[in-house]
């Protein structure tokens, strides 16, 4: 599950985004949107890298079992694109994140994560 963070996310890597995460993963953003399948999640990931293109999850705590997992991580980036509705201001930004995962047959199948979007609109504005 760490690769989702490290070489998913913070290498923005495809390749081990089909490795990683199955065809059919359910997505709930930290900026509150639902996607299906690999290729929505796909396309969320890309919209938040045209926002940020320096965006970094940072594993706090990971605590994993065979199946699940619960995550704590800080994200971090520059303001360069348009991100909850507002226009780049090319300010520095680091907010807190939970996440919570399913596994199945070796491949991430869901994902449910939430963040503090309040402390993230106020470093922005």
């Amino acid at each position: 599950m760490a690769r989702f963070y490290e070489d998913v996310w913070n290498r923005w890597d495809d390749v081990a985004l089909v490795e990683v995460v199955a065809e059919e993963f359910d997505f709930r953003g930290s900026l509150g949107d639902e996607t299906q399948g690999r290729e929505g999640f796909r396309d969320y990931r890309d919209r938040l890298r045209a926002a940020a293109p320096d965006f970094r999850n940072e594993v706090i705590d990971l605590i994993a079992g065979t199946d699940r997992a619960a995550v704590r991580l800080r994200c971090t980036g520059h303001h360069r694109g348009l991100l909850l509705g507002l226009p780049p201001t090319g300010r520095a930004f680091s907010f807190s994140c939970a996440g919570f995962l399913t596994a199945a047959g070796g491949r991430l199948t869901s994902a449910w994560v939430v963040a503090d979007l309040d402390d993230l609109r106020r470093q922005l504005r």
